[in-house]
């Protein structure tokens, strides 16, 4: 079974110890539900952007946690 992770980054895609510790996901939906719950603090955190994972497959990213106003 597939794990999906999230990797958090500054903007210079720098890898950053996120502000709130994910689970290990076994969906994609789910991996996205839970920073559309956890992305505020994530960003007040000190993580600008995100990378999603299928085991070791980039699925896509860098996607930023600014919106499109702080942007």
């Amino acid at each position: 079974m597939a794990t999906w992770t999230w990797r958090f980054e500054k903007t210079d895609n720098a890898e950053v110890p996120p502000a709130v510790e994910p689970e290990e996901f076994t969906t994609q939906g789910d991996a996205e539900s839970w920073l559309g719950e956890h992305w505020k603090a994530l960003l007040a955190g000190g993580a600008d952007q995100v990378r999603l994972f299928e085991d070791a497959t980039e699925i896509y990213g860098p996607m930023s946690l600014k919106s499109a106003e702080e942007a």
